[in-house]
């Protein structure tokens, strides 16, 4: 099959009503497309798509007639407008007429726009005079764009000339006035990425470095210099005949790329999704060996669109000067080698960056040249052009310039704009060869919304925010950071913390090792190349005690703070940790973590300055939240006779983790509902929340008489409304009372929305527990990401003393998952005393405090019959109700 002869089998289609044989022609395009993807080039198979569909909507205009239709025109626009057609994009197309169509045009226009639906294309259509398309096209960028690239399939030459000469002449868009549009419109397209391609599941033709760059250059060309070939660009010298063929190439990869994405899905789509990268690296040529195949494409993937986003700086912001008739306005000599233009720094002679020192040396005048905003096109292409000049060696291994390398590593200010140079422009991974291993490395999870380069390079921005005044956010992080003598230990530290992913091995240990060898070679002193090691071991020490860990536990807090050691390591990790999860997602962030890990600090501060007496330490705190509740609760003058008498049937621990508020607010609703209605005889159960009583989200506490599956019941009705639990207390009183508590958050881990919201939930729960029996049926059904991983379960026990067993989990986030684990408890008649549950991306990381019936840690017999009944109960794959 030949693009040639589908183009013949179109002249047999005889009649506009045999749909049969139509659509059978547009099916063989695909199939075309399909067999030749190996052996053609993409841009044959782009441009032959459109040649085919031109064929056709040409024989199909014919067939009904419109050819008969004076001044009328069929147009081409948009991508389609350029020739080029990738296997499911839109077909965008103008049909033009200098006078509003006669009724029985009209009739045929519609006819032959239905039967373009009929044969499953994906038609964008509009139907104009050419008076109402000028004028819309003064009014919209977009249609103006489109007419830019517009050219005629078929029909009136005339109309179509007269509509060009209007669209583009004099009283249209100006070409400074369209530049500023397209330079506007691609800034905002780029902030709904954050700014960077480095996204784990890409959008082709939209993200920052991608086919939209590449056209946003063409659209500009065109306006400006009526020219449809990039290759004039070199002629009017704003490219190098390399620089053009390196555009050329990078735009050949992302169309194989997008071809491969829509042959795959089998639709028009542009984002990558992890559904069908293993598919679409297959089809590319990269093998089938799954995450292995993935991770090389994506990492040539990465590096195109970062050449694709060079280029477009440099070609746009010369463009810039040139359309908009700007010269520079402001000039300052900075030495002899640079100056400052419009607060661009741009070099003053030809080759500037002569060696790698050189290139150091630049960042350190960016960074005490504050008045630095940018780099000049002449800055990006002598940058680009010393980067592959000086490929063949890691800087690293000149001792020149590891003494300037750490010259920077110790002014804060060289974070931040020269570590933005450092990053964007390939520098940090031609100095370090464990960094260019991990430049667009692939992190195969939802956890993670960025490369492991782009993650770490935005932690380290992180870091470098709370060293500035702009920080009100984060009032303890930028005091810890203020007064470091040597602020490069942490920055050093960012930048090794998930240096040694993707190596066999346990990444933050082979780190340690890395940036123990750097210390050395770079002549850190002994004590802080110790700290760095320390913190690059441990860094997700703090975030696993915090989320996955009973941090109101004197034993968890003791260990914590003897593996701690000091204030000093204390605040460094705490800062790190905090920039780390910031840097990872950017909805990972929440109150609640904010709360876990300030509590955690604080105990851990706390237990230090006691020399580690941590049962000290939460004595002290007992009486601190048993004194401040009763204060409130004596102002709202709850009778005292009453709070000492529910107080005396609570343990410690209760008043160990909640805070006087809470304590207050509890007993309050408890003592309110006791005079009211809930008898001892009563077997109904209070239900109430609120979302201020604690900081790190809505509290649902549920207090009454103890009764089977309370909590699975409770986890099925917020998971079914798109609500998860966060953290869940479990305290049974010594006459037989459950209080359960509860940390409620969207899905996505914002606070619940509105006091709407929250009394829905709690009607909702209430409802459910006045319900017989124990079932909830939960309809939510498996987000489309989580289809494709595969997070195998896994459970294991911790015998913590002889009352309790810390029971670890590790699955799939699917819907219902507490619920089915509740149930699970309560079938082999465990008693759960504590939850705390953490979402790491697609992966569920829960920790469940339990006892047997006896009320002591679960035996191994136990342990066995509760593990087999957990994974029976996560192994059912429908969405069940569990009697």
């Amino acid at each position: 099959m030949t693009l040639q002869s589908l183009i013949q089998d179109i002249d047999t289609i005889g009649a506009v009503d045999d749909v049969p044989t139509i659509k059978a022609c547009v099916e063989k395009s695909y199939e075309w497309i399909t067999q030749s993807f190996d052996s053609t080039p993409v841009n044959q198979l782009v441009t032959g798509r459109a040649h085919f569909v031109d064929a056709l909507l040409c024989h199909l205009w014919k067939l009904f007639g419109l050819d008969a239709v004076n001044d009328l025109s069929l147009c081409a626009v948009g991508g389609y407008g350029r020739g080029h057609l990738q296997p499911h994009s839109d077909i965008d197309l103008l049909i033009v007429s200098k006078k509003k169509l006669s009724a029985d045009a009209q009739e045929k226009v519609g006819l032959f726009i239905t039967l373009l639906w009929d044969i499953k294309l994906d038609v964008g259509q509009s139907v104009r005079t050419l008076k109402e398309t000028v004028k819309l096209a003064k009014d919209d960028i977009t249609i103006a764009t489109n007419l830019v690239e517009s050219r005629l399939l078929i029909g009136s030459e005339e109309t179509f000339e007269k509509l060009w000469e209007e669209a583009n002449g004099r009283n249209s868009w100006s070409s400074k006035a369209f530049f500023s549009a397209k330079y506007d419109e691609q800034k905002r397209r780029h902030a709904k990425f954050n700014g960077t391609a480095y996204n784990l599941e890409p959008n082709i033709k939209e993200n920052p470095g991608c086919l939209r760059d590449i056209q946003s250059i063409g659209w500009v060309a065109k306006k400006h210099f009526k020219e449809y070939d990039g290759w004039n660009l070199v002629g009017h010298g704003y490219f190098t005949e390399q620089e053009h063929s390196e555009l050329i190439a990078c735009r050949m990869h992302l169309w194989k790329m997008r071809c491969a994405l829509h042959l795959v899905a089998q639709r028009s789509e542009n984002r990558l999704l992890f559904d069908y990268q293993p598919d679409v690296a297959e089809m590319m040529g990269y093998g089938e060996e799954g995450k292995s195949s993935v991770e090389k494409m994506m990492r040539d993937f990465f590096r195109t669109v970062a050449r694709v986003t060079e280029l477009n700086q440099m070609l746009l912001q010369r463009f810039k000067y040139d359309m908009l008739n700007q010269s520079v306005q402001h000039s300052a000599i900075i030495n002899e080698d640079f100056e400052l233009l419009d607060y661009m720094i741009s070099p003053r002679h030809e080759r500037v960056f002569s060696t790698p020192e050189v290139i150091l040396d630049f960042l350190n005048l960016v960074t005490n040249t504050p008045e630095v905003k940018g780099l000049s096109t002449i800055c990006i292409r002598q940058l680009r052009n010393a980067h592959r000049e000086f490929e063949s060696d890691y800087y690293v291994e000149r001792p020149a310039c590891r003494e300037k390398f750490m010259m920077l590593m110790k002014q804060p200010d060289f974070f931040n704009f020269g570590w933005d140079i450092m990053h964007q422009y390939g520098i940090i991974q031609a100095y370090l060869p464990e960094w260019d291993t991990i430049v667009g490395m692939m992190q195969f999870d939802l956890f993670h919304a960025y490369t492991v380069d782009e993650h770490t390079h935005r932690l380290v921005k992180q870091v470098n925010y709370f060293f500035s005044k702009e920080n009100k956010d984060f009032p303890r992080c930028g005091r810890i950071c203020r007064n470091l003598d040597k602020p490069e230990v942490l920055y050093i530290a960012a930048i090794f913390h998930d240096i040694a992913k993707g190596r066999n091995g346990d990444h933050s240990k082979l780190g340690a090792k890395d940036v123990a060898t750097f210390c050395e070679l770079h002549n850190v002193p002994s004590d802080d190349a110790e700290m760095i090691a320390w913190l690059v071991e441990n860094h997700l020490l703090m975030s696993v005690v915090a989320q996955r860990r009973d941090i109101y536990d004197p034993d968890v807090i003791s260990e914590f703070a003897g593996a701690i050691r000091s204030h000093n390591h204390l605040n460094l990790l705490y800062t790190l940790t905090l920039a780390d999860i910031r840097a990872t997602n950017d909805n990972l962030w929440n109150d609640w973590k904010a709360s876990l890990l300030r509590e955690l600090y604080l105990m851990t501060q706390k237990a230090l300055d006691n020399g580690l007496q941590c049962q000290v330490t939460l004595n002290e705190r007992v009486a601190t939240h048993k004194h401040q509740a009763r204060q409130i609760l004596q102002e709202r003058a709850v009778d005292p006779i009453s709070v000492d008498a529910l107080w005396a049937r609570l343990d410690d621990d209760y008043f160990v983790r909640f805070k006087p508020t809470q304590v207050a607010w509890h007993t309050e609703e408890i003592i309110t509902a006791q005079d009211d209605w809930l008898t001892p005889d009563n077997e109904a159960l209070l239900v109430r929340a609120n979302d201020n009583s604690a900081k790190g989200g809505t509290e649902l506490f549920v207090y009454g008489k103890d009764r089977k599956a309370l909590f699975a019941q409770v986890a099925s009705v917020l998971d079914s409304r798109n609500c998860s639990i966060h953290d869940a207390h479990v305290t049974v009183t010594r006459d037989g009372y459950v209080f359960d508590s509860m940390i409620v958050l969207e899905n996505d881990g914002t606070r619940l929305s509105s006091d709407s919201r929250i009394s829905s939930l709690e009607k909702a729960v209430s409802t459910q527990l006045e319900k017989p029996g124990r079932s909830h049926e939960n309809k939510r059904k498996l987000p489309r990401q989580m289809r494709q991983l595969d997070v195998p379960t896994k459970v294991r026990f911790f015998n913590l003393h002889d009352e309790a067993t810390l029971v670890e989990l590790e699955s799939l986030d699917a819907p219902g998952i507490l619920a089915k684990i509740g149930h699970a408890f309560v079938d082999t008649n465990m008693t759960l005393k504590l939850a705390k549950i953490a979402t790491i991306g697609e992966r569920a990381e829960d920790i469940f405090i339990v006892s047997n019936e006896a009320g002591t840690a679960l035996t191994q017999e136990q342990q066995v019959s509760l593990k087999k009944q957990i994974l029976f109960k996560l192994d059912q794959l429908e969405d069940i109700t569990i009697p």
